[in-house]
């Protein structure tokens, strides 16, 4: 029964000129000035969302961003500091870019984290798309067979560390610690994390993608919980990949219902009327698909459509590109008045009785003044027909 909401902030600055017929994404460079406004963005985000009763604001990690689209370095310094300036909001790890970490120093930054703000911060780890940020970062991407090892060894020493007393780990990529390192008289068998989170066991969430049994197992294997959907343009329930899960659940030893340990995210965007909200809101939809279409993140495009989608001028006009009525017919994109929004998450969870957490977000590109204000309708409107079903202190972790 769904009963808690969160929101996912990419971190993208407000900019103008949007849509398919706007600037083109690498024509996009904002001065350091304007790109630091992401954090008083995100500070106003928070702050609504602890208002309304939300429960967890979820950032992204990313680098070098210089086009004004997701602009937050690190979530957990930011999670500190909102953490100061709310008063009960969760903030999530959505998500530490793993290979771009050594997965000692995560760990022990988590650690500090959750302790600073009262366990107020939820972990979350996911692989990256971005070929600029992670190979910079020294990791591999394009090869996607060593980002999934490498990833996977990662976690591994990240919980070992979370949950063990002290620890050694002997792997493909990493040895803690090295061998024969002498220390005060002694050789070093085995290291303890210093802080470890007071919160144990971890929760940890992951982004579901390409949803293969192999990164499915693994993650129900370890107890992730995951996210699909939300972020990128592609969002809403994918039957095929909740079915997916709990049968990995179930491989876990967990009889599952569907939607067990899912959060599933949408943009969304209300309205008088369904046709008035798509008109508004077609131009952020558009910006999504530009800025995450030619990083693979929205399947079903081409490569013919992908160089379409970067010309303003032809872009417009382009039949086959994804729009937002279709987006929004198929289930995906929540749009319209509350009434139709509540009808359809009431479908939803009787689809996935299993299913307790939804995330509503929007595209990126959309002005700060616009997303406070869709929250605030999304929380008097919506989310009463849902939370006001149990006690308001189980809304409320």
């Amino acid at each position: 029964m769904i009963h808690k909401f969160d929101s996912l902030f990419a971190g993208h600055i407000d900019m103008d000129n949007l849509g398919y017929g706007g600037t083109p994404v690498n024509a996009r460079r904002f001065p350091n000035e304007r790109l630091v406004t992401v954090f008083d963005k995100a500070r106003a985000i928070a702050q609504t969302l602890d208002r309304l009763g939300y429960d967890t604001f979820w950032i992204a990690e990313h680098h070098f961003q210089h086009e004004g689209y997701e602009c937050i370095p690190n979530i957990l310094m930011l999670a500190v500091h909102l953490a100061h300036v709310t008063e009960r909001l969760r903030l999530g790890c959505g998500f530490n870019i793993t290979p771009m970490w050594h997965p000692l120093r995560l760990a022990e930054d988590f650690a500090m984290a959750d302790i600073l703000t009262g366990g107020r911060v939820t972990f979350g780890v996911g692989r990256g798309y971005h070929t600029r940020e992670v190979e910079v970062f020294g990791a591999p991407l394009r090869d996607q067979a060593a980002n999934r090892d490498l990833f996977e060894e990662q976690v591994e020493i990240i919980f070992k560390a979370f949950h063990q007393e002290s620890f050694s780990h002997r792997g493909k990529y990493y040895v803690i610690p090295p061998p024969d390192v002498p220390y005060r008289g002694y050789l070093l068998k085995e290291i303890t994390l210093v802080p470890r989170p007071l919160r144990r066991p971890v929760e940890c969430w992951q982004p579901i993608q390409s949803a293969t049994p192999r990164g499915l197992d693994f993650m129900a294997k370890h107890g992730i919980k995951g996210i699909i959907g939300g972020g990128v343009a592609e969002s809403g329930a994918t039957h095929r990949v909740i079915e997916a899960w709990r049968d990995a659940l179930r491989r876990a030893g967990r009889d599952a219902e569907l939607g067990t340990d899912l959060s599933i995210g949408f943009h969304f965007y209300l309205a008088s009327s369904q046709e008035k909200g798509i008109r508004e809101a077609a131009k952020y939809f558009e910006e999504n698909v530009k800025m995450f279409g030619p990083l693979r993140l929205v399947r079903s495009l081409t490569d013919e459509q992908i160089a379409v989608l970067a010309d303003p001028t032809r872009a417009p006009f382009a039949p086959d590109l994804p729009r937002l009525d279709k987006a929004v017919k198929a289930g995906a994109f929540l749009c319209g008045p509350p009434e139709l929004i509540i009808e359809q998450l009431q479908s939803l969870e009787a689809r996935y009785p299993g299913l307790e957490r939804v995330c509503v977000s929007h595209p990126v590109g959309t002005p700060q003044a616009v997303i406070l204000e869709q929250l605030e309708w999304f929380a008097q409107e919506v989310m009463p027909a849902f939370t006001r079903r149990v006690p308001a202190a189980d809304t409320v972790r």
